[in-house]
């Protein structure tokens, strides 16, 4: 419930009145639990699954077109609510720790399965993370309309594919 207020109305109108009308429930008791409305979101935040798990399509390309699956739909619920935190969370730390354990924590994870399966050097590894989360972020704070396949294809070649791959040194050159 928590989430579809903040997803609907934003960050701003989820309050113990507006929580207990939709719940059916009291105020006391969400204050028992919850000592704060971020402390509330905090935890619901640690419920959601916002990065999807990890595909072993094969391919470096494929797995990096996977990651960047998510793009080719809108927003859900739990992404909205975490979208109209972004800019919260810089003030109240409880939102900023869950949204990187929603967030920063199973990117990074995922990412990381795909380097080691598909040998990404350590160093493009950081590099691509920072980048895909970089996008996650923007995904979220401009709420773009969903991008075809054939422009999560391009993004996953023009921007993901070439920080995955080693650099090439003068001597690997024919």
């Amino acid at each position: 419930m928590a989430v579809d207020i903040v997803a609907q109305d934003g960050w701003n109108r989820l309050n113990a009145d507006a929580l207990a009308a939709r719940a059916g429930a009291g105020k006391a008791g969400i204050y028992r639990r919850w000592p704060s409305m971020a402390a509330l979101m905090a935890d619901v935040l640690s419920q959601l699954v916002l990065v999807d798990p990890d595909e072993d399509t094969g391919t470096l390309h494929g797995d990096l077109t996977a990651v960047l699956q998510p793009w080719t739909r809108p927003l859900s619920a739990a992404e909205q609510a975490a979208a109209a935190l972004v800019g919260t969370c810089h003030h109240e730390p409880d939102l900023r720790e869950a949204l990187h354990r929603a967030v920063v924590v199973p990117l990074a994870a995922r990412l990381h399965h795909l380097a080691v399966r598909h040998r990404v050097p350590a160093d493009r590894e950081v590099v691509l993370v920072l980048v895909a989360q970089a996008l996650w972020w923007e995904r979220y704070r401009t709420a773009q309309p969903p991008l075809t396949e054939a422009a999560v294809q391009q993004l996953a070649d023009d921007v993901l594919l070439p920080l995955a791959r080693p650099t090439l040194l003068p001597t690997d050159l024919p």
